[in-house]
């Protein structure tokens, strides 16, 4: 049960990984699952607009794309996630970076155990879920929920 960070073309964020690695998987153990394998891509504007057009043939940016390839109750896949617009969606929101990184990394993995996002509720309950497990510090990582 390993989360890989990887970047392409920019510099790795300032991150706690060994924190975020154990936040994310109490997330998913919270959930009634395990990660099999899962990798947080960091990356720009440019290369997650590439992805966006190839894959799901949008022509806009975005902060995040989920690539989910889980089964049953193992989550697995690629979150990559754009730093440019983690910083303007920040900025927009008057959200702390980190804040709002952490929160798109948290977005990824509901997708990935089996949250969506396209109905009105869906949001609703999306952003219910990223907050609750947003509220969490290093201080009571082992125990979410």
């Amino acid at each position: 049960m390993k989360i890989l960070f990887d970047t392409i073309n920019i510099d790795k964020p300032a991150l706690n990984f060994a924190f975020t690695e154990k936040w994310l998987e109490n997330v998913v153990i919270d959930n009634n699952k395990k990660i099999k394998d899962l990798s947080i891509v960091f990356c720009s504007d440019d290369y997650i607009l590439d992805l966006n057009k190839k894959y799901l043939n949008h022509n806009y940016f975005t902060d995040i794309i989920t690539f989910d390839y889980s089964e049953k109750n193992h989550i697995s896949g690629d979150i990559v996630i754009s730093i440019d617009t983690v910083q303007s969606n920040a900025r927009k929101y008057k959200s702390d970076f980190y804040t709002e990184l952490h929160r798109v990394m948290v977005h990824g993995v509901l997708h990935m155990l089996g949250f969506d996002d396209k109905t009105d509720e869906q949001k609703k309950i999306m952003r219910e879920k990223e907050d609750f497990y947003l509220s969490y510090s290093i201080s009571n990582t082992n125990s979410i929920g």
